[in-house]
């Protein structure tokens, strides 16, 4: 145990270098997708492809990661798991089309899958329990600075050497993480080898595809057609099936009994709401700023810094907080405060008005950097520390699933409003100057979006009541 304790700090730096590196990969491609479709003269279905298809396999195989990492170990895998991401980096900017492009994105979210998937557990079990939320705040910054970094550094990129380059720039960051786990991550001891349950991994699978899929395609579609039914029909039977097996399974994928543990269910609950309303408020106001104001993708993107800055440092002061002063009432107040920064947002006219949106996002900020680091500490903590793996994969799970559908309610509302091909090509950067009866319907739709979202803080704020009742720390 002392040597783990003399090195992680070491420890927790690599982990949040391949963080940010994997969290990077969706912002910077968000920005980089207009050129790249033009590059590769592809259109907007392919395209939105491109962005879901990451997300699909990300999701898809964290929970299966977790598991592994409790069976074969965390290092071994984090480090399997960012060559599979390195590898499939490269192919992506050397994809020849938009079809292959797409078959490289699933093999690059299914490699963040497993490094993400191993770096809450890696940290668990290398941080005492006082220091605990202060390193899990610390690592949480890696998606902010991401998201910070995504915007500009991918508008700059695409706009001097293409779009293949928002691939290449993150090789090298990659090889330096990997050298770096090699070297300072801790080994650890295989349990007894158990079987894969490949029979929950395939249900959840294709149920959890068929889910995202349906909510993906179900405006394009039509959310009556045929096809959408049945994508819905066959998913709840999917997912029906997954619960029976993984409640007989010897070693189950989705260990159902952390569910007895009263605090890190209600903790997957908030994590599921709370995901859902905040994921898209970057998606919303891209719209606005591209569609209604006509903002450029990088000004939009520096408009946006706002949101992610002061995670900088609320995301490490929030964790330290938690530590001492115990994580329920952090996240109740973060929620709190992300219900009232959505309800400023869902007043924004036709014209800019800077500190109308500065102000929200500056209030936003703070309060997930407050709420996420402790939320984090509450649902882990409340898990046995020998299925932390198990634990962390499911955690992600429910986050990523609420991301998915955070961004498929977002275009829903969109397009409520503005027809659902204007509501792509405004997401993309690619609608041109709309006309005033749709920046009037486009305004209203967003600020409908935003009152929506508000609604599943509300949810997630009722269910983080129950984290305020005492539980002992496994």
């Amino acid at each position: 145990m002392s040597q783990v304790t003399s090195k992680k700090w070491s420890v927790l730096a690599v982990v949040t270098l391949v963080s940010f590196i994997t969290n990077l990969d969706g912002t910077i491609v968000i920005v980089g997708l207009p050129k790249l479709m033009q590059g590769l003269h592809i259109g907007i279905t392919t395209g939105l492809w491109i962005l879901t298809s990451y997300i699909i396999t990300s999701t898809l195989f964290l929970l299966p990661a977790g598991r592994w990492s409790d069976v074969i170990g965390a290092k071994r895998i984090f480090l399997g798991g960012l060559a599979i991401f390195t590898v499939a980096t490269i192919l992506c900017g050397l994809a020849p089309s938009g079809g292959w492009l797409i078959v490289f994105r699933f093999v690059q979210g299914t490699g963040a899958a497993l490094a993400l998937a191993t770096a809450t557990p890696i940290i668990v079990r290398t941080f005492p329990s006082a220091q605990l939320g202060r390193a899990l705040g610390i690592n949480s910054t890696s998606w902010v600075i991401g998201s910070i970094v995504g915007p500009v550094a991918g508008g700059a990129l695409v706009s001097t050497l293409g779009w293949r380059s928002i691939f290449f720039v993150t090789v090298p960051f990659a090889v330096i993480g990997m050298i770096g786990a090699l070297v300072v991550l801790p080994g650890s001891a295989r349990q007894d080898r158990q079987k894969t349950d490949w029979g929950g991994m395939l249900t959840f699978g294709l149920g959890l595809v068929g889910l995202l899929v349906a909510m993906t395609e179900g405006e394009a579609w039509g959310w009556g057609s045929g096809r959408i039914i049945t994508l819905f029909a066959v998913a709840v039977i999917l997912f029906i099936s997954f619960a029976r097996l993984e409640a007989r399974a010897p070693q189950p994928l989705f260990d159902l009994k952390l569910l007895r543990h009263r605090h890190y269910t209600a903790g997957l609950g908030v994590t599921l709401t709370y995901s859902i309303g905040y994921f898209a408020t970057t998606f919303l106001l891209t719209i606005y700023l591209q569609g209604a104001l006509h903002m450029s993708p990088l000004d939009a993107g520096l408009m946006l810094i706002p949101l992610s800055a002061p995670q900088l440092i609320m995301g490490p002061l929030g964790g330290m907080i938690a530590d001492k002063a115990g994580p329920a009432r952090l996240v109740i107040l973060g929620i709190i405060l992300l219900a009232i920064g959505g309800l400023a947002l869902g007043n924004l006219g036709t014209t800019l008005r800077t500190t109308a949106i500065v102000i929200p996002l500056l209030i936003m900020s703070v309060a997930n950097g407050l709420a996420w680091p402790a939320l984090t500490k509450a649902v882990m903590s409340s898990a046995p520390r020998e299925a932390t793996g198990s634990a962390s994969g499911m955690f992600y799970t429910f986050r990523n699933v609420g991301m998915a559908l955070s961004l498929t309610l977002a275009l829903v509302v969109a397009e409520l409003s503005v027809p659902p091909a204007v509501a792509s090509k405004v997401f993309l950067g690619t609608a041109g100057i709309l006309s005033s009866h749709l920046e009037s319907a486009l305004v209203s739709s967003n600020d409908a979006g935003f009152r929506v979202f508000v609604g599943f803080y509300l949810v997630a704020l009722l269910l983080s009541l129950t984290l305020l009742r005492p539980h002992k720390e496994h």
